[in-house]
Order: structure tokens, then C-alpha cells, then sequence
């Protein structure tokens, strides 16, 4: 709408509409857009937070925090736009420390990570789809049909996020965990109405079913469809009844995918890494990950990741890498020059490496050879942007878009504190990040500009 600069509607003095230029409490755009910020970052390390609990693993100053910032947002709690600022940062380091315990909850309770081949195929008998996040309710219906003897009847396979789940080794060892079924959550309507399976969706990423699929999906946990059955205490009796009522798959065979990789063993071979850098024979390392989207502009990320040289390697977590992590990307001495470290809160092992190889290399991080190019669809990838700022990195990429929560004025301190750069031609862009690589800070500075 032309003249409207922000929208706030959360309190009964603003005006009918919401306030959309100022607001009535004294509210400007810029402070508004600096609430929004930090809400859409909490909403990505309570979603990483959340899984952690599901699995038994708590750190409550994480909460404490999650709680103080949320109330920081009220109406007339705060009006200063560089406790926002801190905030939004401080965000960054509690969102590390979600990344870190899902980490630790994760391996300790399914296994170390192991690089695996995954089959794209399928096998025969009766199909279910798990789509989401949640390694606990996956292990919770692989265990169920374990028990019920069905582990040769029917044949489970991960979408889009779930794929990483094939390399711990808690959950591979269940037979009736079988492979992977198409790409990210973009495409799942087409996808599932292809299933001729059950499917389950376990967190976000899930979409109202179509006609097609609407009579064999099921949700659970922090998941919800409207209509959909909704399993309940991860009791999956129905779905697995359900899934037997359905056509059974024939086996077809597909091509393979890699994942599996972990900051744990990429660094056991950290001595190898280190001399190929220093030959020369490692030129670059690029982090190219996040969220897949609609918008056109994903081109650019199949593009570049097509031109990156066959002397740089590519670091990738999270559901946009299915546009790119098929192709044929081989290696560098034996390491591959793609190295999928799985859901996009495996970004943690990637900051671990670079962290460890600066230190091991007798540097800071902003002399290795790095680059940091980023898409994101929600607040997950927000959170983990927020992460990268606290941390003081500079000079990443992100795309397709600049998120329209915030402000000309709030995108511009952050473009001149961080040199935050939006994609643009991926020839260019390349040539830059190969030249320049990336920079960071003791310390990451603070704006005062907009006071």
C-alpha cells in the first residue's frame, strides 16, 4: 500500500487498520522494523530449541532469553533502537547455543554422523513419507514397525529436511528405513501426490494437502494440517494401518545422494584439509545453503554452484541445496568438493570448522579463503543470518531478496556494519568472493546512526 511505511496493530490505541505511519505510543518505522527483526529471530532458535526438548535435552538460559526478548517487544516496554540492535545480535549467540545443544542432543541420542550414499529409488512394499524435521518422531515410527515385525512389509523414506537422517547410525540401523523421495518442500505437492504411500509431516515445511493425498496424511508433534489426523503421543498405529491399506511400491532404481557429513568428521582429517589449502590445491571454500523458495532468483544459486572451480570445495546444509547436490561434483584428493552437512541447523558444524582450521592454520577466521552465500524462506535461516552477525562475519550473500521486515534504513546499518550484500549476477559475484573471501571482527561493531 502507497504511504504506508509500517503496520502495527498490537495494542487498542492503534488505529483502525493499524498504525502504518507512526505509532500512536511513538513507535517510528525504524523501531518497528527492529521489533519484527528480533521476533522473527526467536521464532527460528525456538523452533531449534523445541527439538532439542523433544529429545530430552534443555538448556534453560535459552529460554530465560527467549522470554526476555519476547517481552522486550510489548507495547511501551522499549523504545531504543540499539538495545534492539543488541538484542537482535544476542539473539545471534543464544541461536549458536540452540545449534549447539539440537548438535549434542542429535549425537548423543542417534549416533555420530556418518557420510552415507542415499538410494533415490524405491523398493518394494508398502511406502511411508516422513517430510519435516523431527529425528524423534522418525526414530518413534521406525521403532514401531520394528516391533510390530513390518520392518519387510513397509519401507519408510525422507523428504526434503528428513534426508539427513540416513547418516546416524541409530536410525539407519532399522530395516525398514530405506531411502529418499524427491527434493525440498516446494515441490511436495506435486511429490506427495505421486507417493502412492502414507505420509507424515513432523514440523514446519508442510502445506494444506491437495485431493490427491488428502486421505493418507497424517501429522505430528508441532505439526498441524487442518483435517489432517493428527497422531498423538507418537502412538503411529493408525498411520502404519493406514500405510498397509495402500498399493505397494515396486522396486525402481535411482540414482544416489551424499550426506552425512559433521564438523567431527571433516576435522578428522583436518591435517590433510590444512596442507591442501596451503598447497594451493584447496583455493576456496565456499558455504552456499539455506532454504529453497519459489522466487526465479534460486537460478542464481544453481548457477554459481555450477561455476565455483574444481579447486574449492562446497559446504552446503538445508533444503535448497536438492537444486544443485545431484550433480557429479567429484573430489579433491579423495574429499569430495561437496560436502552436505544435512538440516540447516547443521550450519553449526560448518562455523566449527572454520573456527578450527583458523585456529589450527595460527589465523582468524577472516583470513581463510571463505565464502558465505545464503538463501532464505523463514525465520530458521533469519536466526542462523543473526548467528553469523554475532560471530562478526562480513561480507556474506544472501538472497533471493532482502526480507521486507526490515526497513531502507535498518537494511542500509546492517549493509554498512557487516557488508551485507544482496546476490546479484553470479559471474560477478564469484569473481568477487574468490578475490575477497570474507572478513571478520574482534568485535561486531553497534549502529548508532538510527537514534
Amino acid at each position: 500500500m502507497e504511504g504506508v511505511e509500517m503496520l502495527c496493530n498490537q495494542c487498542s490505541m492503534s488505529l483502525k487498520g493499524g498504525c502504518t505511519v507512526r505509532g500512536v505510543c511513538g513507535k517510528d518505522p525504524d523501531l518497528n522494523s527492529l521489533q519484527e527483526a528480533l521476533l522473527y529471530g526467536i521464532k527460528g532458535t525456538a523452533a531449534y530449541y523445541y527439538h532439542a526438548l523433544e529429545v530430552g535435552y534443555d538448556d534453560p538460559r535459552i529460554g530465560h532469553f527467549l522470554a526476555e526478548a519476547l517481552y522486550s517487544t510489548l507495547t511501551n516496554v522499549n523504545f531504543d533502537k540499539n538495545r534492539f540492535l543488541e538484542l537482535i545480535l544476542e539473539t545471534g549467540r543464544i541461536h549458536l547455543e540452540a545449534m549447539k545443544l539440537l548438535d549434542k542432543a542429535y549425537v548423543e541420542t542417534f549416533g555420530r554422523p556418518e557420510p552415507v550414499e542415499v538410494p533415490t529409488g524405491t523398493a518394494e512394499g508398502h511406502g511411508i513419507l516422513v517430510t519435516g524435521h523431527s529425528y524423534k518422531a522418525l526414530y518413534e515410527l521406525l521403532r514401531q514397525i520394528e516391533e510390530m515385525g513390518l520392518d519387510e512389509e513397509i519401507k519408510v523414506y525422507t523428504h526434503a529436511e528428513m534426508f539427513p537422517a540416513h547418516a546416524y547410525p541409530e536410525l539407519r540401523k532399522f530395516k525398514a528405513l530405506y531411502g529418499n523421495w524427491g527434493g525440498s518442500w516446494l515441490y511436495q505437492r506435486r511429490e506427495f501426490a505421486e507417493f502412492p504411500g502414507v505420509i507424515l509431516g513432523t514440523s514446519n515445511c508442510v502445506q494444506q494437502p491437495t485431493k490427491a493425498y488428502a486421505d493418507r496424511i497424517f501429522t505430528v508433534g508441532i505439526a498441524g494440517l487442518e483435517g489432517v489426523p493428527h497422531i498423538r503421543d507418537y502412538d503411529f498405529e493408525p498411520l502404519i494401518k493406514r500405510a498397509l491399506e495402500t498399493p505397494k511400491m515396486e522396486r525402481r532404481e535411482g540414482g544416489k545422494l551424499l550426506t552425512g557429513f559433521h564438523h567431527t568428521n571433516v576435522l578428522a582429517m583436518k591435517d590433510k584439509l590444512i596442507e591442501l589449502i596451503q598447497e594451493g590445491k584447496i583455493r576456496h571454500i565456499f558455504v552456499v545453503g539455506g532454504c529453497d523458495t519459489p522466487s526465479p532468483k534460486m537460478s542464481y544459486y544453481e548457477r554459481l554452484t555450477a561455476l565455483i572451480p574444481r579447486d574449492a570445495l562446497i559446504l552446503s546444509a538445508a533444503c535448497g541445496k536438492f537444486r544443485y547436490n545431484a550433480r557429479d561434483y567429484g573430489t579433491i584428493e579423495g574429499i569430495p568438493r561437496f560436502l552436505d552437512f544435512g538440516q540447516c541447523n547443521n550450519v553449526y558444524s560448518i562455523i566449527e570448522i572454520a573456527l578450527t582450521l583458523a585456529k589450527e592454520l595460527g589465523t582468524d577466521v577472516n583470513s581463510l579463503p571463505v565464502s558465505i552465500v545464503l538463501s532464505w524462506m523463514e525465520q530458521k535461516a533469519i536466526a542462523i543470518l543473526y548467528s553469523l552477525l554475532y560471530l562478526g562475519i562480513k561480507g556474506i550473500y544472501i538472497g533471493p531478496k532482502s526480507p521486507e521486515f526490515l526497513t531502507p534504513n535498518v537494511f542500509e546499518i546492517l549493509k554498512r556494519q557487516f557488508d551485507l550484500r544482496l546476490i546479484g549476477d553470479p559471474e560477478k559475484d564469484l569473481r568477487d568472493m574468490l578475490s575477497k573471501g570474507i572478513s571478520v571482527e574482534e568485535s561486531s561493531p553497534l549502529a548508532e546512526e538510527l537514534g
